[in-house]
């Protein structure tokens, strides 16, 4: 009876790895259906705006800026930061869990909005580390900001640059200004708290330090081989 057992859920775990990895390996072409995230909204009546576009169509300025804002080690790394790991685990530690402070990649927030739930626990981001790596090994860069920017949260009910562009500025994405650009992007670490426009002091703020990092990082060769 137990090895009967055993092997039900072995075969149940083999099965659904597979799953699994097929379905990251699909994505690298095909838009998600619908997120946990996105799931989330429609049942708490926050309703779904969302219009996936793809890449070439996504303005070089929506691309920077997340590189600018977020993660200026793009690039580089293998889909984790290690300094800024550091430094958020030294900063929460510091402030004894009253003040949160995450220290997750381009890649990392891709791996939770695609795969995963927003809640905070370890077994999520156990499963954020294994989504990442294996997103970075399949995907590949252009595709992993690409999902960014399509998938992730930019308002209430509000999903991808383009419903965010249509909602905050009546037109399509690949119409933003950088400075429009920067605003929906500062945004995304609270988009249901933060204003785009007319912007809120701290989007003001944070979205004109993102153009001066833009600026920096324009024309940077390993930057450019992603964002043009």
């Amino acid at each position: 009876m137990i090895n009967r057992i055993w092997k039900i859920i072995k075969r149940t775990f083999i099965i659904l790895f597979i799953a699994q990895l097929v379905y990251i390996v699909a994505l690298k072409w095909i838009n998600p259906p619908i997120t946990i995230t996105q799931f989330n909204s429609l049942i708490e009546g926050h309703g779904l705006k969302r219009d996936y576009i793809s890449y070439n169509q996504m303005p070089k300025s929506a691309k920077l800026a997340a590189i600018a804002s977020e993660d200026q080690l793009f690039a580089s790394h293998g889909g984790f930061d290690r300094k800024q790991i550091e430094k958020a685990l030294e900063y929460n530690e510091k402030h004894d869990g009253k003040k949160i402070r995450g220290g997750s990649t381009i890649s990392q927030q891709v791996a939770k909005n695609v795969f995963l739930w927003q809640k905070r626990s370890w077994l999520r981001k156990g499963l954020e580390v294994y989504f990442t790596f294996m997103i970075e090994k399949i995907w590949g860069k252009r595709r992993i900001l690409e999902m960014y920017l399509n998938v992730s949260e930019t308002g209430i009910g509000t999903f991808g640059i383009e419903a965010a562009s249509q909602r905050y500025f009546q037109k399509p994405a690949s119409k933003l200004s950088r400075n429009e650009a920067a605003r929906i992007v500062v945004n995304l670490p609270n988009p249901k708290k933060y204003r785009v426009n007319p912007p809120s002091p701290y989007v003001s703020r944070r979205a004109a330090w993102t153009e001066r990092q833009m600026r920096n990082l324009d024309g940077v060769p390993e930057i450019s081989a992603i964002v043009d």
